[in-house]
């Protein structure tokens, strides 16, 4: 049976959010009833009653204005204090990161262990189309483990264990990193951040219990005793809402495990790699165990299990160490894996020994032209989204190493990173570049545009398939800059791509992408539109692609072409054709790629078989076609892998 595409398990999220919504009313419910059940007896024992009333009779005198007042306290309280915690995680990953208190570790270290993580987070992130996610450490947490959060692919982050980064070889930990790159592509992350928002409600009653409990150990008196007694019930009540939180994470999280570790072997091609890490967690002291005060909110987030739990088989989040390895590599060996382990060093990277290749000589010609047959339906085409294919992490590696090193250390700092992307869109005649300065300069970005100037010098001799990895490789250190230095590289920008009064398809949607990955941090819109109901933003998105997809020597007139073009769109998504081809204006592109980005998940689907008919209408996909679908595919939260990987990296420079 063929595996679940991006979309479906996207949709299947969705699903599990819902189970999620139902199994959290249910568990209130039950909060409820025991709160209920604990105000009767409160007030059964502290009333006199009927003189020779049974407990029964008691229990029955219980105003029902009691139980209505206790019910909806306690479902306010609950509600409130979820609806807290989840808008106190709207920074993201971030803001799970800095609650267990990970570092995050910058781009321009040179610790090799922490380097080596990042290029590995390098590799995979540019291989899956995903951006180079955040990374972060747990300095005081020795257990193997990590985890990936964040309420999409732009704001998440990857963080991983002091433990992780010290035990495990590069294989294995780019078998953890591929597991969680699956969470990532899969709208796992989503989910995991709900759920950890969410569940606070509940588990919040026993909190209130244990104060109660702390503040009466030095009171006297009957008040104080009763004031016990509460904080006890209470106590006990909160263990009731915990037994229904890890029940409610078990249920949700058991079987993406599974799918996430199958997805790292695919994306590794290397069963041994997370075999080894499961398993140095099975053979070290220390095991994936986390002990910090946040583990057990985020136990479902982690790589292996994070906390000791009663009942394991029911309540555990992840599934046993053995049956994980088992369905991995039944043949795992582990004996043999040890020693031949141990024979092999564990070897840090450092920058100067990362793809140390020197660039090609420029070929003497443009190949953004150049292209390959496109013998895939547009189906097809469409499941390359949020694949993890090991081809594409080597293609990745060289792609990287074709980037000049004195680029890629350059875009490890802000200045540098803000400086690379402004010279990605320099014209390559020194008439366009001295009006682009100028303008920069006019628009308040002088010191930016003499930077960028420099790093036009390493810049110029790649082609546009290399702009979004080097993209890739600038964000993470633009992200950390000062909201001054974001606004500046916006509007230096803009200044760029407007200076010659003319706005290509390509400088609109790196701009677009920029300001994609640079907006403050937010929960993604709801998806809940269709393709009906956004004909016309469809159309002008299908527009868009058919525009970078006709040559300019293309053969009868351009106009026609672009009809054609747009018309295989159209008709692989089922709307009827519009013929005149629509006008593009920039505020109208970005409000069709916002509105676009709500479609369900199966909806999006759809979008993107028809964005691909549209740019193989011709039977071919260009090098400036595929990078231009990875990035529209960027901006609507669509990762697609290197599309075109038949050409070599050495080849494709002006």
């Amino acid at each position: 049976m063929a595996s679940a595409t991006f979309f479906e398990q996207q949709h299947l999220a969705r699903r599990n959010t819902r189970v999620m919504v139902i199994l959290f009313v249910l568990a209130t419910i039950g909060v409820i009833l025991a709160l209920d059940l604990v105000a009767a007896a409160t007030y059964v024992l502290a009333s006199d009653g009927p003189r020779g009333a049974t407990l029964a009779q008691r229990y029955a005198a219980v105003p029902r204005a009691l139980y209505v007042f206790a019910s909806l306290s306690t479902a306010l309280l609950i509600f409130a204090v979820s609806a807290f915690n989840v808008a106190k995680l709207g920074g993201g990953g971030a803001a799970v990161a800095e609650m267990v208190g990970a570092r995050r570790i910058e781009p321009g270290t040179r610790e090799p262990l922490e380097r080596r993580l990042l290029n590995i987070v390098e590799e995979m992130a540019i291989a899956a189309g995903v951006r180079v996610p955040t990374v972060y450490v747990m300095d005081g947490e020795h257990g193997i483990n990590a985890f990936a959060a964040g309420w999409d692919a732009t704001n998440c982050v990857v963080t991983v264990t002091r433990g992780a980064l010290e035990s495990l070889s590069r294989d294995e930990l780019q078998g953890v990193i591929g597991h969680e790159f699956s969470h990532i592509v899969n709208g796992d992350i989503r989910l995991n951040i709900r759920m950890l928002g969410v569940l606070a409600g509940i588990v919040f009653i026993g909190a209130i219990g244990q104060f109660l409990i702390r503040s009466v150990r030095r009171g006297e008196g009957k008040s104080a005793g009763q004031i016990m007694a509460m904080g006890v019930a209470l106590f006990i009540i909160g263990y009731l809402g915990l037994f229904f939180a890890r029940l409610i994470k078990a249920a949700v999280s058991r079987q993406r495990e599974f799918l996430a570790d199958a997805s790292s072997v695919q994306f590794t091609r290397n069963p041994d790699g997370i075999c080894g890490a499961l398993d140095q967690i099975r053979a070290a002291a220390a095991g994936g165990a986390i002990t910090g005060r946040h583990a057990e909110d985020i136990s479902h987030m982690f790589f292996g299990q994070a906390i000791r739990v009663y009942f394991g088989g029911l309540f555990d989040t992840h599934p046993p160490l053995e049956e994980r390895i088992r369905r991995v590599n039944p043949r795992f060996a582990p004996s043999a894996y040890r020693k031949q382990r141990s024979a092999a060093p564990l070897a840090a990277e450092l920058p100067e020994e990362i793809g140390a290749v020197g660039l090609a000589e420029p070929a003497g010609r443009r190949l953004a032209d150049t292209g390959v047959e496109w013998g895939r339906s547009a189906a097809d085409s469409a499941r390359l989204v949020g694949t993890l294919d090991a081809g594409k992490v080597d293609y990745a590696a060289k792609l990287i190493a074709r980037v000049p090193v004195a680029l890629r250390e350059m875009v490890r700092d802000a200045d540098g990173a803000c400086a690379a992307l402004v010279a990605l869109l320099y014209g390559p005649k020194d008439q366009v570049m001295r009006t682009q300065l100028e303008a920069m300069k006019q628009a308040g970005a002088g010191a930016l545009a003499e930077r960028a100037a420099r790093a036009a010098a390493l810049t110029s001799v790649l082609s546009p398939a290399f702009h979004l990895t080097v993209v890739d490789l600038a964000l993470p250190a633009i992200k950390a800059a000062p909201q001054a230095a974001k606004d500046e590289l916006l509007l230096a920008l803009e200044a760029v791509i407007n200076a010659d009064r003319r706005v290509t398809v390509h400088e609109f949607v790196m701009l677009t992408l920029v300001r994609h990955q640079l907006a403050q941090p937010a929960k993604p819109p709801a998806a809940d539109r269709n393709l009906a109901e956004l004909r016309d933003e469809v159309l002008v998105v299908l527009s868009l692609v058919a525009r970078a997809g006709v040559r300019s020597d293309a053969t009868g007139p351009r106009e026609e072409a672009l009809r054609t073009a747009i018309s295989a769109g159209l008709a692989e998504l089922g709307l009827p054709d519009a013929g005149a081809v629509p006008m593009l204006s920039l505020d109208a592109v970005s409000a069709s790629l916002a509105a676009l980005n709500r479609l369900r998940p199966l909806e999006k689907a759809r979008l993107v078989k028809g964005l691909f008919a549209t740019v193989s209408a011709d039977g071919t996909i260009r090098v400036i076609e595929a990078e231009l679908m990875r990035l529209v595919g960027a901006v609507l939260d669509c990762p697609l892998p290197p599309l075109i990987d038949a050409i070599d990296p050495t080849a494709l420079a002006l």
